[in-house]
């Protein structure tokens, strides 16, 4: 569909293009007739002024990009929500790009985000090893960048909301122990994931506080269903025992607890299973599972409200925010 243009107006009219954008912005030096001619042409053959355009006038877009590393799980579209609901009663438009777990992906998100002239970006990292040229180069451009959950590594000069991830991770893995667990196997999410570090860090000091440390338990794996479920499989593999899986995730997981459900292991009679996200995939599974849950929804409109600041005043503090989490203990544990 072809749109039309204030050109096309300009060429029916046989008058400049500045004298009808003039008449549709209400110039007070442009005659009465002739932005009545405007308006009356405008409307014949169905002519639309683009916000955006319009916008860029006044130097800004009202456009804020978000930037996910996955939408496989209600993870970020809970965080989505709580973003939406405080833009749109801002009265901003919300551009959203999924990185797929993919540096390359999340840098072309970027430039695609540049290209349309955000005002503001809100992002999950899929890697806090790539990209920060770029995010520092964007900032250094003014453009207002708030990072939540997935924080980078070396730009703390840059307004972020997280979680606890070392301590949150320390408290389940001490309350896998306190339950009678000592064989507690932990699914090790990538490396390049900051939080997968953390949290594998927690993991690491409770079971050194209780002298359970083994470093077989250790797994380290990738980010889906099936990346959990061939964590199972390679401890069994390898001949280790364990009586608790911990994983970096819900989605890991749900991936070992059903693959230890088809090797015929009783939950959690046999192996205790617990997992860190929180999404309502934890309450749908059987038995439901124990997890640490972020307020999803609370991350998302405080990540909304920081980069709104920032738009609003550049010289404002970039502040870091840690939220609480809590720890939901279910049936995958035996409570």
């Amino acid at each position: 569909m072809k749109h039309v243009t204030i050109k096309d107006i300009a060429r029916e009219l046989c008058i400049s293009v500045s004298t009808v954008s003039r008449a549709l912005t209400d110039d007070k030096n442009i005659r009465r007739e002739t932005r009545e001619a405007v308006l009356r042409e405008a409307e014949r053959l169905g002519y639309r002024r683009t916000p955006v355009a319009m916008n860029l006038k006044m130097g800004r877009t009202n456009t804020i990009g978000v930037i996910v590393p996955e939408m496989h799980t209600p993870y970020a579209s809970q965080v989505v929500a709580g973003i939406q609901s405080v833009l749109y009663k801002n009265n901003q438009k919300v551009m959203i790009a999924e990185s797929d777990e993919d540096p390359n992906r999340e840098h072309e998100s970027l430039l695609m985000m540049e290209e349309f002239m955000v005002d503001g970006l809100i992002v999950s990292m899929c890697s806090h090893k790539h990209n920060l040229e770029t995010y520092r180069r964007l900032a250094a451009a003014g453009m207002a960048i708030v990072f939540y959950d997935r924080i980078p590594h070396g730009l703390d000069d840059m307004p972020q909301v997280m979680i606890g991830d070392n301590n949150d991770s320390y408290f389940m893995a001490e309350h896998l122990v306190r339950l009678g667990r000592r064989r507690i196997a932990y699914l090790y999410g990538p490396d390049d994931v900051y939080n997968a570090v953390e949290r594998a860090r927690g993991y690491r000091e409770a079971m050194e506080k209780f002298g359970v440390y083994d470093p077989q338990l250790v797994v380290k794996t990738g980010m889906t269903f099936a990346d959990g479920a061939a964590a199972v499989d390679d401890l069994v593999r390898r001949g280790v025992e364990f009586d608790a899986v911990y994983a970096f995730t819900d989605t890991l997981a749900i991936g070992a607890m059903n693959r230890l459900r088809e090797l015929g292991r009783r939950i959690p009679e046999d192996v205790a299973v617990a997992g860190f996200s929180g999404t309502e995939l934890s309450t749908i599974v059987y038995p439901k599972l124990t997890t640490v849950e972020p307020p999803l929804g609370e991350m998302g409109r405080r990540a909304a409200e920081l980069v709104l600041e920032k738009v609003n005043n550049p010289d404002t503090e970039n502040r870091h925010i840690v939220l609480r989490t809590e720890m939901k203990c279910r049936a995958s544990t035996g409570e």
